[in-house]
């Protein structure tokens, strides 16, 4: 499952509309960080107005990845271990988040098998329900998945305990009982590591319903799939008419986004229902970024491939929602789980302008 962001060569200028869903997002958003992949040319555009975009200007870069190289250089000049490092990282995971509604910010780091420290905040959605929600640890577990962590998460380090949701969602992972957790809240004076077992000790997870060889998320997915011959663009059951600004850039990347919309869903953990599907969005500025579907044996928990794709979105510094002006979703047809009502409820908010299409595949 791993995330790709593609720039094209475009003249075109952007829409400079004000987005009434807009609110004043964190610091993060006005930079590229170091882990984003960028294929391509430059672009012509000029710079989006701050007011359409959010953007805050000269603020200082935040990070969603460091290197093995630099955690073990960070460890080292405080004379600790990495493991013993995350603590003092779990600040800076908390102003990653977006909370207009709770206001209550929760930030995760995690070292992950290859030596790679990830961040992750919660995310909120005002406007849209609850459960639209992307809480801390599924940002940082989408996080690792899209950038190829490694196939374990050795330590986590959490500003509050882990809700009922997330500590579900960690059952995803292979080996997860073992993964060393500490919580930064905790009125102690000493706090240390304990494995996700002692605050989940009889969790019911993946080898309930499925055999040991399935792979599991953090593990390579290889579903086989092909658009179907007659799978057909659609936006609210009719052929969109491109109507927001960006038809010729739409135009022009067009079999790309279905491309990253396939492998995401090619990519996608659905052994439970049989579902897989990916989405593939499209920035104002020509770059694609993909999510892929990832199930939760308990269902709820599972992450939809929109959300996935807006944390490959937001980790690559993408700008405001509304800066979104084209999405792609590709899923299987006439099955039990579909995705596409609630992409485009998600999707009408956060950006209205973006043009919405659905394929299907086999």
């Amino acid at each position: 499952m791993s995330h790709l962001v593609v720039q094209y060569k475009s003249s075109m200028h952007m829409n400079e509309f004000i987005n009434p869903y807009i609110y004043p997002p964190p610091s993060y958003l006005s930079f590229l960080p170091l882990h984003s992949s960028i294929h391509g040319a430059t672009t012509n555009h000029r710079p989006p107005p701050p007011y359409a975009t959010g953007f805050r200007m000269n603020q200082p870069a935040r990070r969603y990845i460091i290197t093995a190289s630099e955690a073990e250089s960070m460890a080292r000049s405080k004379g600790l271990t990495v493991p013993q490092l995350l603590p003092s990282l779990v600040k800076s995971a908390q102003d990653l988040a977006r909370t207009p509604i709770s206001k209550f910010n929760v930030g995760v780091v995690g070292l992950s098998s290859d030596g790679r420290i990830f961040f992750g905040g919660n995310i909120e959605f005002p406007g849209l329900p609850l459960h639209h929600s992307i809480h801390a640890e599924q940002f940082l577990i989408t996080n690792l998945a899209a950038h190829g962590g490694g196939p374990k998460l050795l330590n986590i380090a959490v500003s509050a305990a882990p809700c009922g949701h997330c500590r579900q969602f960690l059952q995803e992972l292979r080996g997860v009982s073992k993964t060393q957790i500490i919580v930064t809240d905790q009125p102690l004076e000493n706090p240390d590591y304990k494995p996700i077992s002692s605050i989940l000790p009889n969790p019911f997870g993946p080898f309930d319903l499925l055999d040991q060889e399935t792979p599991l998320i953090l593990e390579k997915h290889s579903n086989k799939l092909s658009l179907k011959d007659d799978s057909s663009i659609t936006q609210n059951g009719n052929t969109p008419n491109l109507s927001n600004g960006y038809h010729e850039l739409i135009n022009k990347n067009e079999e790309t986004l279905i491309t990253e919309a396939l492998e995401a869903a090619r990519g996608s953990h659905a052994p439970y229902s049989g579902c897989p599907s990916g989405v593939a969005l499209m920035d104002c500025e020509g770059k694609v970024y993909k999510g892929s579907y990832m199930e939760s044996a308990a269902y709820n928990p599972s992450m939809m491939p929109v959300q996935a794709a807006l944390v490959a979105y937001m980790v690559a510094g993408g700008g405001g929602y509304e800066r979104i002006v084209a999405a792609v979703l590709v899923e299987k047809e006439e099955v039990l789980v579909k995705q596409e009502d609630t992409a485009r409820l998600m999707l009408k908010y956060i950006s209205p302008k973006c043009e919405f299409r659905v394929l299907h595949c086999i």
